[in-house]
């Protein structure tokens, strides 16, 4: 069963930013790359580092901890070490909020 959560207001996640949050057991992490959310995990698959504390660019999320990086759209890593893909979430924006499907 899914359910559609607000994550925040549309103006928290301004182009280029990080965002993240937490809704029960999940870690997850918004991102706004040139006007567009995408929704992952937090937390990187090789070590448990908080991807909010990365770097965003055009090949998506860098880890700060071993710089790897995963794709905003499917969460695949893009370079080792992370060998394993970040849950990716489908996102919603509805007038000034943005909803995250859990």
């Amino acid at each position: 069963m899914t359910n559609w959560i607000k994550a925040c207001n549309l103006e928290t996640v301004s182009s280029g930013d990080l965002f993240s949050f937490d809704h029960e057991t999940k870690k997850i992490l918004l991102s706004n790359f040139n006007g567009k959310i995408y929704a992952t995990d937090r937390i990187c698959t090789h070590e448990e580092a908080d991807l909010s504390t990365g770097m965003l660019n055009e090949e998506g999320v860098r880890c700060p901890l071993h710089l790897s990086v995963f794709n905003l759209e499917t969460g695949k890593p893009q370079n080792p070490p992370a060998e394993k893909s970040l849950k990716t979430y489908n996102v919603k924006i509805d007038q000034n909020s943005i909803y995250v499907e859990i």
